[in-house]
């Protein structure tokens, strides 16, 4: 087969058929792939059987002893959700809307701020399982491999594709031809699907989710030793995630540059967007024996360590939510992990099970981050109510949620039905099949999908965007800030209708000291900002505490993680270390007491 030139942005490619496509994927690539999925499965029998002795209860299982290291713990923090979501939608989005997107990075430099030094010391003091309230050491090591592979599958990718179409000048020349690069969008309308401030602020309320209250990322913040170092891992984990951020957009503009005269959507190439990238990877490099099954291999990376990760977390959830506070008698810590095992597996089928309505739901970035919206957005303002409003009562809490729930599902299924009957089209940048060859009848599917017949021949473009009124049109990006924004108001008003919650008999560790964060206030303003929370807080007595662990086992082995101290907690430095005092009473948490 020729080799598509850089000037021509020849679609030679088109002519691939399915055997040929099959031919391509080598034993080494077979090989390469294999050698992947052996050795994720090694990780898992090593510390699953050979570290067996160290994980003999379910915190053990589900937190890696919290001995971890900076560098798995955050190498983890970026597979766990930037993965095969990544590296599939991410250069289709920029194909088809251009380079806006980039400009989310600006939101992680606002996110990990955010939950570093808020979010996380709140979580790190409970020292609880579950956020609400895996063999993560396996999960932290496999995440750790997968997201090397990542990166070294998609550098290869995008150096020889920029080197197939003429280098990064050809490249950028091509997009900025192409009308792809956009960065500076300032339209201030909600509906306009991209712009600086739904990608900056928008954005953050989106990643701030999945960074400062997603039970996967929380997890992960557990299992170093110190609050230290769980912000030195959000911080090497934002390095991660802006190096993605920028390749995987890079690759989108190297697939553009290479299809601008044929584009395989328009031709019936691929069906989906998410199809272009495996369709220029196998065009450019099927035949470099190794690098398609380097490519597959980093697809699954991605989705193994997202995979990974969330079945752990709902394992977690499961066993410390529902499992542990309905059982009269106590487990032993050797079953709670066995339980938490056969969890990971139930949950494993079912998310199988999903990937047949996932596949419905259209493009795979924009997909992905709608639900994180959806889903998030409520649970962040339930956080949110929770550590910054001293005076929210549960009656708060459960009506701000519901509320937060039933808006932004109104919104977000509104806007599935309204793009279904056709009311919402969503404009995409301008495509070209001038350059595709002129067959007569069809073009044949190189990935497998049958046969499409050719739409034409001349330069294609979406339909403008109706500016219609309504909630349905508001961009995705808007969805958790929403949600979460309905949460703390409808909570708090709820919550001093129905009689406030009184700060000075709170545990000081369930709240975020905001006054203990601006140091450079005078100390009458820092009093003002922590609302007096905590001044009048009762600690458990000793003896009280003594009773409470009465039904509890007293092996040895029981408490392997934290150090029994009989003595009240005392307050806590949200910026420094994990004070011992407070070891007790964060044991009481985890056992439900």
């Amino acid at each position: 087969m020729a080799t598509p030139t850089a000037a021509a942005g020849s679609a030679e490619h088109l002519g691939i058929n399915v055997e040929e496509l099959i031919t391509r994927f080598s034993a080494l690539d077979y090989a390469v792939f294999g050698m992947l999925l052996a050795l994720s499965l090694a990780i898992g029998v090593y510390f699953g059987l050979c570290k067996r002795h160290e994980m003999t209860d379910a915190a053990g299982y589900l937190l890696g002893g919290r001995n971890m290291g900076v560098l798995p713990a955050a190498m983890s923090l970026i597979a766990s959700f930037m993965s095969a979501i990544t590296l599939l939608g991410t250069p289709a989005e920029v194909y088809q809307y251009g380079t806006q997107y980039v400009v989310i990075g600006f939101s992680y430099l606002l996110v990990m701020p955010a939950a570093a030094y808020l979010y996380m010391p709140v979580f790190f003091d409970l020292q609880l399982i579950s956020v609400y309230e895996g063999g993560m050491k396996a999960v932290l090591w496999t995440d750790t491999i997968q997201m090397i592979i990542m990166f070294g599958a998609m550098l290869a990718i995008i150096i020889k594709g920029s080197l197939d179409v003429g280098g990064f000048g050809s490249v950028w020349h091509a997009a900025d031809e192409g009308e792809r690069l956009e960065f500076l969008n300032f339209d201030p309308s909600p509906g306009v699907r991209h712009t600086v401030w739904t990608l900056v602020v928008g954005g953050y309320f989106t990643w701030v989710t999945i960074y400062g209250v997603n039970q996967a990322q929380v997890q992960r913040y557990l299992c170093v030793p110190t609050k230290r170092k769980a912000a030195h891992a959000i911080w090497i984990n934002l390095l991660g995630l802006l190096f993605l951020l920028i390749v995987c957009s890079y690759a989108g503009l190297v697939i553009y540059a290479k299809y601008r005269t044929c584009d395989p959507l328009t031709s019936g190439s691929v069906s989906t967007s998410d199809q272009l990238f495996p369709l220029f990877v196998m065009d450019t490099m099927g035949e470099i024996p190794g690098v398609p099954g380097l490519f597959v291999a980093g697809i699954f990376s991605g989705a193994l360590s997202t995979v990974s990760s969330g079945i752990n977390s709902l394992a977690a959830i499961t066993l410390e939510d529902f499992i542990i506070p309905n059982r009269k008698e106590p487990l032993s810590h050797e079953r709670q992990a066995l339980i938490t095992q056969v969890l990971a597996v139930v949950f494993g089928i079912l998310g199988f099970v999903l990937v047949f309505v996932a596949e419905q739901l259209g493009d795979i970035l924009q997909a992905a981050l709608s639900l994180y919206g959806m889903v998030g957005g409520p649970l962040l303002g339930l956080f949110t109510l929770g550590m910054f409003f001293p005076w929210a009562n549960y009656k708060g809490a459960m009506s701000g949620v519901f509320s937060g729930l039933f808006v932004i599902f109104w919104i977000g299924v509104g806007f599935q039905v309204e793009k279904a009957f056709g009311r919402i089209h969503i404009p995409k940048l301008p495509t070209s099949i001038d350059g595709c060859p002129r067959y007569n009848s069809t073009e044949e599917d190189v990935l497998g999908l049958g046969t499409t017949p050719v739409l034409g021949l001349t330069t294609t473009e979406e339909p403008e965007l109706e500016h219609a009124a309504g909630p349905y049109y508001m961009s995705y990006m808007w969805y958790s800030t929403v949600a979460s924004t309905v949460v703390v108001v409808v909570g708090m008003l709820v919550s001093l209708a129905t009689g406030a919650q009184d700060p000075r008999r709170l545990d000081p560790r369930l709240i975020i000291p905001l006054g203990d964060k601006f140091k450079f206030l005078p100390q009458r303003w820092r009093n003002f900002l922590n609302f007096d929370v905590g001044i009048n807080y009762e600690s458990p007595k000793a003896e009280d505490m003594d009773s409470a662990f009465a039904h509890l086992p007293t092996t040895p082995s029981t408490f392997p993680l934290v150090e029994v101290v009989k003595r009240p907690a005392v307050s806590v430095d949200l910026n420094g270390d994990t004070d011992n005092g407070c070891k007790y009473t964060a044991l009481l948490g985890e056992h439900g007491i």
